[in-house]
């Protein structure tokens, strides 16, 4: 026994026991490029989604549920988006799964292409086009993002933050090598490009258009202007950048979010936004059938129906004086079109199988013909919508904002519109059993869009800004990223719906930092406010800007 026990100890001391690996620190020949790309496009899409619901909410194209600001957008808001963009193995705070973040497998997929003999310039120019556009959009919500520290933790275990300038001059010169490395025409080697398949012509495209968002956000006409001179951007719908989701119900889901929350058993788990689907209403827009999906006919308090304390209680409430004043909606739209005004915070009551639904476009869920039926698992498109990102008609919004003059700016207002309704009409082939006869047709697009113009010519001061952004905002349903930049730029449109509590605070100009990376990270210290603006927004404090608070 004594000697069985030395000759243990002795092999304990001559033998090397931990040959493991860390996953985290993965060698140039151990992991796979492709997948690693996967990763990329999947954590930035899952983002583009959130950081486009949180736009959407702010700036009224979609429901916001809370009364006051900052208790409707704690610390913890950022957590999931920051996990999939920064983390190197740690648990995503969404759902409990071990995720390596962007940026890391960005910074992998370049030590490969750099380690072994294989070109993976087509690898790394999506991935760091994708990088350059997330660190803008990570400064435009949070005022800040990290960069020149991140994803170096040996040197800096608690990395800084970079200033938002700072961080959207490397932005832009992660797209100038994007553009270097694509413009090669490299091979793409397997790899499953999820936007452009492949097609490094369209990701240049996407590259310069990327340039545009930038330029247009701080107001840089002279760099704006040059790419527009080059011509090489996204201009039509074949060059659209949008997620595509599928119809799969089962692990994964690869159906739209919004659909996965609508059309249950259930019924609809979505509140829509009073302000879009009355300001649609109004205006006859014809994208509003593919916009939303109605369950009914009649909404209680609206349409000469009684109020309905069960089912819409606020149908019975007497409205706020800042409601009675704006002469606001304050709950019931007619039509049908039942949704909440921005803050109503009550309880859920039976409604599901009554309030308004998303619809084809881009939920891929149901076309609204007016057959008042309910929404149902696999119902209309089943859920194959997209994620717009960057559209060829948010594209002529841009130029319009950054044109001279305003005979310019009716001019590409109108081509994205008509680029706009055109996108949105297609998606109705999606619902195989929606009549389409109610769609508006072709004279009447056309009587819409000149309708619009002819009013935004006539306009003057508020009036004509609030024509255009209001146009904007529409055309943004969706993918609402901009729209919160917008907002904060220019203040309108002043006709948004207030909040529903009188004093909800001072309207958020960014977002509280990730409470997780404020817990972890000793450099960090969490804002106490969320009047924090970002270094494009020049205009007064919180809460006396924007006008609608």
């Amino acid at each position: 026994m004594v000697l069985f026990a030395g000759l243990t100890f002795n092999a304990c001391e001559t033998t090397e026991l931990d040959l493991r690996v860390s996953p985290n620190d993965l060698a140039a020949d151990q992991a796979d490029p492709n997948l690693l790309l996967n990763s990329i496009q999947l954590a930035y899409a899952s983002n583009m989604d959130a950081i486009s619901d949180l736009g959407a909410e702010l700036t009224r194209i979609d429901y916001m549920f809370g009364r006051n600001y900052f208790n409707e957008y704690p610390g913890d808001t950022f957590n999931g988006i920051w996990s999939r963009t920064y983390s190197s193995g740690f648990n995503d705070p969404g759902d409990g799964t071990v995720q390596v973040g962007m940026f890391t497998n960005v910074s992998t997929l370049e030590r490969i292409n750099d380690e072994t003999d294989v070109d993976y310039s087509f690898h790394v120019g999506v991935a760091k086009t994708l990088q350059a556009h997330m660190l803008m959009l990570l400064v435009d919500y949070l005022g800040e993002a990290g960069f020149s520290q991140a994803g170096n933790p040996d040197e800096f275990p608690a990395p800084t933050l970079d200033d938002g300038a700072s961080v959207y001059a490397a932005a832009l010169a992660l797209l100038d090598e994007a553009e270097s490395l694509l413009s090669t025409e490299p091979l793409t080697l397997g790899a499953d490009d999820l936007f452009y398949a492949g097609d490094t012509e369209k990701w240049l495209k996407l590259v310069n258009t990327v340039r545009l968002k930038a330029y247009v956000t701080t107001n840089d006409a002279a760099s704006f202007n040059a790419v527009i001179a080059d011509g090489n951007y996204i201009s039509s719908a074949e060059d659209d950048f949008e997620f595509q989701y599928g119809t799969s119900e089962l692990q994964p889901d690869t159906r739209h979010p919004d659909y996965a929350l609508d059309y249950t058993p259930s019924g609809a788990g979505i509140y829509q936004s009073n302000w879009m689907m009355e300001l649609m209403l109004n205006n006859e827009d014809p994208r509003i059938r593919y916009y939303f999906y109605r369950q009914t006919d009649a909404t209680p308090g609206a349409d000469g129906e009684p109020a309905n304390e069960e089912t819409l209680a606020c149908s019975l409430a007497v409205p706020p004086q800042h409601y009675i004043d704006g002469g606001f909606t304050y709950c019931s739209v007619p039509n049908g079109y039942w949704g909440r005004s921005h803050g109503n915070n009550e309880g859920t009551p039976p409604d599901n199988f009554f309030r308004t639904a998303v619809g084809v476009y881009p939920a891929g869920g149901r076309f609204d013909d007016s057959s008042f039926g309910v929404v149902g698992l696999g119902a209309g498109g089943g859920g194959a919508g997209i994620e717009p990102i960057i559209l060829s008609s948010y594209v002529d919004f841009w130029r319009a904002d950054m044109a001279s003059n305003d005979a310019d700016r009716a001019t590409l207002m109108a081509s994205a519109l008509q680029k706009s309704i055109d996108k949105v009409q297609s998606f109705g082939a999606l619902d195989a059993d929606a009549d389409l006869s109610v769609a508006a047709d072709e004279a009447e697009v056309t009587a819409y869009i000149d309708g619009i113009v002819a009013d935004f010519n006539a306009a003057t001061g508020d009036d004509k800004e609030n024509i255009f952004a209001e146009q904007y905002f529409t055309t943004l349903f969706g993918g609402a990223t901009e729209a919160y930049n917008y907002y904060r730029k220019t203040g309108y449109p002043t006709t948004v719906l207030p909040n529903w509590e009188p004093n909800p605070g001072p309207f958020p100009r960014t977002f509280l930092y990730p409470q997780n990376e404020v817990v972890t990270n000793p450099s960090l210290t969490q804002k106490q406010t969320m009047t924090q603006q970002v270094f494009w927004d020049t205009n007064p404090a919180s809460p006396t800007f924007p006008p609608a608070n």
